[in-house]
């Protein structure tokens, strides 16, 4: 009976174990394809991209509360070009005993074409920025098809930044000051470490 239980307990550590180690490669694997595919940092400067240790307490479930028949609004960006956006929705979470809300947007251009119509898009600011961070800011995207049941998982280990961090020319949205967090985000993609203007 006790060699049994032992087995079993064997099993369960293992299960534990092998799902930690899952995650832990999945985000691995996901950085590894956003390196080699960046398409702005190319060859040799690839090795100023730095990331946060993966954190999965910062792989989150939010609540998410649809906004119906938002209008269409000109987001700032960091050129000389706006981008329109809707508010899609507003996600509800703790973290650290601090209740945090972030919104969700949809790009007006983007919902055009098929591989970009469930498209939804998350800028934000937080604690870390301009220190640890970008200066303006980080994205982490998402698609209508990771809402279930007013729930969707937000994995902080997979923001990152805009092209803007990394060379100039670029339109890049700037978070909505509904998205300037006082909580420190300390997950995901950090400060490029080239000098990039």
């Amino acid at each position: 009976m006790k060699k049994i239980s032992l087995i079993v307990l064997t099993i369960c550590l293992s299960l534990i174990s092998f799902s930690q180690t899952t995650y832990g490669d999945s985000l691995k694997t996901f950085r590894d394809e956003y390196i080699k595919t960046h398409a702005v940092v190319k060859e040799q400067d690839k090795k100023y991209l730095q990331f946060y240790p993966v954190n999965e307490k910062l792989k989150i479930e939010c609540r998410f509360e649809r906004k119906e028949n938002s209008p269409w609004f000109q987001m700032a960006t960091s050129g000389p070009v706006k981008q329109t956006y809707r508010i899609y929705g507003k996600l509800y979470f703790t973290l650290n005993d601090t209740a945090v809300t972030l919104y969700v947007y949809q790009s007006q251009d983007l919902m055009k074409t098929a591989q970009y119509k469930d498209f939804l898009f998350m800028p934000f600011l937080d604690a870390t920025t301009g220190d640890e961070t970008y200066e303006s800011g980080r994205y982490i995207d998402l698609f209508t098809t990771n809402i279930i049941s007013d729930k969707v998982v937000i994995d902080f280990n997979k923001a990152y930044n805009p092209y803007c961090a990394y060379t100039t020319g670029y339109n890049c949205p700037v978070p909505p000051k509904e998205n300037r967090l006082i909580v420190a985000i300390k997950a995901g993609e950090k400060k490029y470490l080239k000098s990039s203007h």
